[in-house]
């Protein structure tokens, strides 16, 4: 149900109680591992709220985030052609000519001719563009930072290595786990 004329979402169960429910219905689920799962899930989901509720106070959206990092990993001069960058971010051409040009019109990145070959285009991170994307960072750092204070040095490598193999092992069965997900608009 959505939020409308002053109808609010109903509150999320605890997950504890998402989990006993879950029991209920499946007797069999491992309550360990969906309570670790479930709690994953919602975690994700709140961090990318806050993600994007800082990203909102920079003016930019987390599209054009996904861009300006894919320019800074390419590293200095922060240059890609359009095809790489939808080949990097997983989008069609069409959708990353959108993209180029709502972020061109914001003074986040170029467009230009290749001077070696007239026929290719170049994007390029902007000044103001590189300055999002670190402004963004640091405002990431200090919220991360304090999503895990009360984890010691020790905790943390150990949290870092379990998630970790947790994603390899998502991302070696699901190949295509990058966030892409065809397959299911049928």
């Amino acid at each position: 149900m959505s939020d409308t004329a002053g109808m609010s979402a109903l509150p999320e169960l605890e997950i504890s109680q998402q989990v006993a429910a879950y029991q209920r219905e499946f007797p069999t689920v491992d309550p360990q591992v969906e309570t670790i799962t479930s709690t994953l899930t919602r975690l994700a989901r709140r961090m990318n709220v806050a993600y994007d509720r800082q990203l909102n106070s920079l003016g930019i959206s987390s599209a054009d985030w996904e861009v300006l990092k894919a320019l800074i990993l390419a590293g200095s001069p922060y240059r890609l052609g359009p095809g790489e960058l939808a080949k990097r971010l997983g989008l069609t051409p069409a959708a990353m000519t959108h993209r180029i040009d709502r972020m061109a019109a914001a003074e986040l990145v170029t467009r230009s001719r290749d001077e070696s070959n007239r026929v290719r285009v170049i994007i390029e991170l902007t000044e103001l563009g590189r300055e999002r994307w670190l402004e963004s960072m640091r405002m990431a750092a200090v919220f991360e930072e304090d999503l895990l204070r009360d984890a010691s040095a020790d905790e943390r490598a150990v949290l870092s290595g379990q998630l970790g193999r947790m994603l390899r092992r998502v991302e070696e069965h699901q190949p295509d786990a990058l966030g892409r997900c065809d397959d299911l608009d049928a």
